[in-house]
């Protein structure tokens, strides 16, 4: 059984910056959780950031791909510089898609851990951004496809591609 690592937000885990959830109705979400498919990850808390916590953004080129290189930095609107935590939590949710065999991940979209295909550009005005986060980043540099919370459907058409063209 194929296991699939998801932000614990998606799932109602209170771990957001501001101290909720973004949990997730979708279906498919809630059939892999009975399952026993679901490893859940918030490379924030994981990392030792408290709930609630300032809210934090990617400042410089290259949004999580650019933080990997060091050419981006991870901050709060105060300026606290968290890119070293954000890398720890990257690497603590690389460790558990490692452990569980996971080829695949459903992340929270716009999150500087877990954006896909979006985070907010380092000015604190909620200005999008096409980008992905620290953690979507380096899961994809080590071969692990995401997919954003509204791609779930995608997300089940890819595990079923891969099942039906496995070798039995």
């Amino acid at each position: 059984m194929e296991k699939i690592l998801v932000s614990a937000c998606l799932l109602g885990a209170k771990v957001r910056y501001h101290g909720g959830d973004a949990s997730s109705p979708h279906p498919a979400l809630r059939r892999w959780l009975e399952e026993g498919r679901l490893v859940t990850a918030c490379p924030e808390v994981d990392a030792g950031l408290g709930t609630p916590r300032a809210p934090a953004e990617i400042i410089g080129p290259g949004s999580g791909r650019g933080v990997i290189a060091r050419a981006a930095f991870v901050r709060t609107s105060a300026g606290a510089d968290l890119t070293d935590r954000f890398l720890a939590g990257a690497s603590l949710a690389l460790e558990a898609a490692r452990h569980h065999g996971v080829r695949i991940a459903i992340l929270k979209e716009g999150s500087p851990s877990c954006g896909s295909s979006f985070v907010y550009d380092g000015t604190f005005a909620g200005t999008r951004t096409a980008g992905v986060g620290v953690t979507a980043a380096l899961l994809e540099k080590n071969g692990i496809r995401v997919f954003s919370e509204a791609e779930i459907d995608q997300a089940e058409h890819w595990l079923r591609d891969r099942s039906e063209t496995a070798p039995h």
